[in-house]
């Protein structure tokens, strides 16, 4: 099979005066062209980091990506010079991050935020970019875009701010889209107007989408495939579908579990997850959620488990009970 992207044992640690914190412990997957892919886990556990890892923005120092292989449109950025990634960055791969506060320059405008990738990537003049601009705008719902371009980031609001932060991303249009938890500083109707508004881009633009989020609900309306990750591992992988309907690892029983459904009986309890997540920097030898999990037994502690199928198509879980643990669900 031929990915567009495809990821082979990626480790990336930072190195602090506390120690060694390992962010991303080797995961391996591939995403194929206009596929959508949820990443789902609980702060801390590598989401963003293994973003940032794709796109070589890990800060050195005090990062480092260890090793692995990131195979994207045929070439392995991490083999590429600063120049030649500069010119996958936008272009080719783009990314939307969680605060657009953050993310724009409060001193330039708008218009000459979106213009600069445009002229750089797209080889337009100025007359043309500021047309694409307000065509982009447009496209994301902004109403009358041509004379919002003279604007500064402080005079849109927050949805309008992230909306603006997909205009610049989808500017040249990339392959592939990642979406750092891109509504978490949303009101519930705003982040429901963005993920409506970044599904119909996907689909007539055709491109690859990653969403970064803790938000299953989100994943489950949006994407086709899903992983799982915890404390840097992906401890589950496969069809939403499937481990939305029979997850196999017991944190991700968890995660769903802890979900407000509108189908229980009233006076259900939500499930809590006990425990915190393990410290990166003290990672233990077996599986990092043995601790906090019900299954657990004393190979669980000593051992981690690999990836292996489940019988599924392309649905594979890292426990060692995992037949157990599905059974006991079911």
């Amino acid at each position: 099979m031929e990915y567009l992207l495809e990821i082979k044992d990626l480790r990336t640690t930072f190195y602090t005066d506390e120690g060694i914190v390992h962010a991303v412990n080797g995961i391996s997957y591939g995403m194929e062209e206009g596929e959508v892919l949820g990443v789902v886990g609980e702060s801390g556990c590598g989401k963003s980091v293994h973003a940032l890892s794709i796109m070589r923005l890990i800060p050195d120092p005090p990062g480092r990506i260890e090793s692995g292989v990131v195979i994207f449109n045929g070439r392995d950025v991490l083999k590429l010079s600063e120049a030649e990634m500069r010119n996958i960055r936008g272009a080719q791969i783009a990314m939307v991050f969680q605060d657009p506060m953050t993310c724009l320059n409060p001193v330039y405008t708008i218009g000459f935020q979106i213009t600069e990738a445009l002229m750089l990537h797209q080889d337009m003049d100025k007359t043309q970019a500021n047309n694409r601009a307000a065509e982009l705008l447009t496209l994301v719902g902004i109403p009358a875009a041509s004379q919002r371009l003279n604007d500064y980031p402080h005079q849109f609001s927050g949805g309008m701010r992230q909306r603006a932060m997909l205009a610049m991303a989808i500017s040249c249009n990339p392959k592939l889209l990642i979406a750092d938890e891109p509504t978490t500083a949303l009101d519930v109707t705003i982040q429901a107007q963005i993920v409506d508004l970044v599904k119909r881009l996907q689909q007539e633009l055709g491109m690859a989408v990653m969403w970064i989020t803790h938000d299953l609900g989100v994943v489950a309306e949006l994407a086709k495939w899903i992983n799982v990750m915890y404390a840097g591992y992906i401890v589950e992988r496969g069809r939403v579908k499937d481990i939305f309907k029979r997850p196999r690892h017991p944190y991700t029983q968890g995660l769903l579990g802890s979900l407000p459904r509108i189908d229980e009986v009233h006076g259900t309890k939500l499930i809590s997850i006990p425990g915190l997540p393990p410290d990166l920097i003290l990672l233990p030898a077996g599986c990092p959620f043995a601790e906090r999990c019900q299954y657990r037994i004393e190979k669980c502690v000593a051992e981690m488990p690999p990836l292996e199928s489940t019988g599924e198509p392309e649905h594979i879980v890292a426990c060692w009970r995992w037949e157990e643990v599905y059974k006991g669900a079911a």
